[in-house]
């Protein structure tokens, strides 16, 4: 049976079909809507459900507080939709929607950037041209993986030839068999983009970025074209990780800094094997934003990289006075559906 989906204030209705969620309804009608995970895990798709039966699936509660949900808060990708339904936005922010596309690409690089992380570049074939805004990601499908797609954040920024992505080697996943079996030339099949923790380009003010790990990937792209739109407010980078070795990046982050006097940027260490000497601080990445600030109000923070680090700075940003609709999160959440009760409303 079909029913309709409204979001207030937006004039198109979106059509669906018995059971579908929200999320599904409006992608697959070309509507603009906040996600990521699309599996219940990081609360991007966040709405208010005001009208109609829905059924809630499983979700993490990390994703939706019980305190959200009593102000009827539901997750568009995990709500079923069983009749016509009214939905409002949480924020009145507009979202910027790029042409999807799936595409096919030629490998041009497999570099080891650390003992785990590689750097993929690929040239695009056919399906093009390929648009995203800084902090966005790409599903990437390899052939010897059963074209299971995985999510990569794009390293590289809109306009820079090419796609770049970086990526965490992780034992008996796909990423094992992305560093043993991927070469120079090999096909990807590549679509996108998707995800809403993009660089917000209005914004000229302060910005803070921090990055965990391979979240260094979507956080070098936003600062990236920040500092090439010319952002004159001060832009601060974080980036944790646990020892030296796992350091990578730095030689290009700090020639940005010699040539932008507005960007500073800071490597941690949280668990460094040998003394750390010069201008490396250690201690948790978190640490050090909530030591360097005494107030965040008119930033926009960027955050990228494990969920723990993300959920951490997050606390840490709201207690600094920066407001939720100004934070933007891309938490390095696994696909799999959560192992949570179900919610029914």
């Amino acid at each position: 049976m079909s029913h309709t989906i409204t979001i207030e204030g937006d004039p198109q209705t979106v059509p669906a079909e018995d059971g579908e969620t929200i999320l599904a309804a409006a992608l697959r009608n070309g509507v603009g809507f906040a996600y990521s995970c699309e599996a219940g895990n990081c609360g991007t798709c966040k709405c208010e459900y005001v009208s109609g039966e829905i059924f809630e699936l499983e979700y993490s509660e990390h994703a939706l507080s019980v305190a959200e949900r009593a102000r009827n808060v539901v997750l568009a990708c995990r709500t079923q939709v069983w009749s016509d339904v009214q939905i409002r936005r949480l924020s009145a922010e507009e979202f910027v929607v790029h042409p999807s596309r799936v595409m096919q690409c030629r490998v041009t690089e497999v570099a080891a950037l650390t003992h785990d992380v590689l750097r993929l570049r690929f040239a695009i074939d056919t399906g093009g041209p390929f648009t995203f805004s800084a902090g966005q990601f790409a599903k990437l499908e390899f052939a010897f993986a059963a074209h299971q797609p995985r999510d990569y954040s794009m390293a590289n920024a809109p306009g820079e030839p090419g796609l770049e992505f970086h990526v965490r080697v992780l034992a008996g996943g796909v990423s094992g068999l992305v560093r043993d079996q991927l070469k120079v030339g090999d096909r990807v099949r590549i679509s996108g983009p998707f995800g809403t923790s993009y660089l917000r380009a209005q914004h000229t003010g302060p910005i803070i970025a921090v990055a965990g790990g391979t979240g260094l990937a979507p956080i070098r792209s936003i600062v990236a074209a920040a500092l090439a739109a010319g952002v004159p407010g001060p832009i601060h980078l974080y980036f944790g990780v646990r020892d030296e070795r796992d350091v990578y990046g730095e030689e290009e982050l700090r020639e940005w800094q010699k040539r932008h006097p507005n960007l500073h940027v800071h490597v941690v260490l949280s668990e460094p094997a040998a003394p750390v000497q010069g201008r490396r601080r250690t201690g948790m990445v978190t640490d050090a934003v909530r030591a360097d600030f005494d107030s965040l109000a008119g930033f926009h923070a960027y955050l990228a990289g494990p969920p723990v680090m993300v959920d951490a700075a997050g606390e840490i940003l709201r207690e600094k006075g920066l407001s939720a609709r100004d934070m933007h999160a891309d938490a390095f959440y696994s696909a799999a559906p959560p192992a949570q009760k179900a919610a029914a409303a």
